[in-house]
């Protein structure tokens, strides 16, 4: 996938990584970004092609789609997280997280899917997390969103393989953002998040692990699940 002279779109492009991943995309010489919020009043970076672009509102992704038509690279960025849990939390908050992650990134890529093969197959990358693969507590809902948004990952990466479409996961921990705000731990810089990612397109990696604790991470799945749920182990 070669990003200078790409064209792509960037969903949730306002702040924390949707920024950077526009931002960068210049810097690596794509010859046109659309930077889209569900605000585009927000969008607040020189030399972007903004668009509005709620991804849980279908009919504002049909549009976009329609006013993109030269779009080579789509990277899936917007996500929320609502702190919820999933058997006390509130039932509405949980349906947005799904609503969210897994059907607001399918309908995106549903999309433009036809986009990218006219226009060569080009790149889709899903911003994933380190919460595909493991849950925490206050956040069991954006855990399972994000997991199911993995397996969608894996499954349109499947599908779109005879288009050509490139699809990537992006796994990241914890990252310098306004949505991690409130947590006092260690975190990623965004810059490098992104740099990571974009290497990976242009390497034609299906995954990124943006950070060590998800190469950890990754490596602790085939172990007992004991060992990543010590708490949930009867005495």
């Amino acid at each position: 996938m070669e990003i200078a002279n790409s064209v792509a779109l960037v969903t949730g492009a306002n702040r924390g990584l949707g920024r950077q991943f526009a931002r960068q995309l210049l810097e690596r010489g794509a010859a046109k970004v659309y930077a889209t919020a569900r605000n585009p009043d927000l969008v607040d970076l020189p030399g972007v092609e903004v668009l509005r672009v709620d991804i849980t509102d279908p009919e504002s992704v049909t549009a976009a789609a329609a006013a993109a038509p030269d779009v080579t690279l789509l990277v899936n960025n917007a996500g929320i997280i609502t702190g919820e849990n999933l058997v006390t939390g509130d039932p509405a908050a949980i349906r947005l997280e799904m609503d969210t992650h897994f059907y607001g990134t399918l309908d995106v890529i549903r999309a433009f899917a036809p986009v990218l093969a006219a226009n060569g197959g080009g790149a889709i990358l899903n911003v994933l997390s380190s919460m595909s693969w493991v849950s925490y507590d206050r956040a069991t809902a954006y855990s399972a969103a994000k997991a199911a948004q993995w397996s969608l990952t894996n499954g349109v990466r499947v599908e779109l393989a005879a288009q050509g479409t490139l699809v990537t996961g992006l796994l990241l921990g914890p990252t310098d953002t306004d949505m991690t705000a409130s947590l006092d731990v260690p975190k990623n810089d965004p810059a490098d998040v992104v740099r990571a990612a974009l290497d990976g397109i242009a390497e034609d990696r299906i995954e990124v692990l943006a950070d060590q604790g998800v190469v950890d991470l990754k490596a602790a799945l085939s172990a007992d699940p004991t060992v990543l749920y010590p708490q949930a182990t009867r005495v």
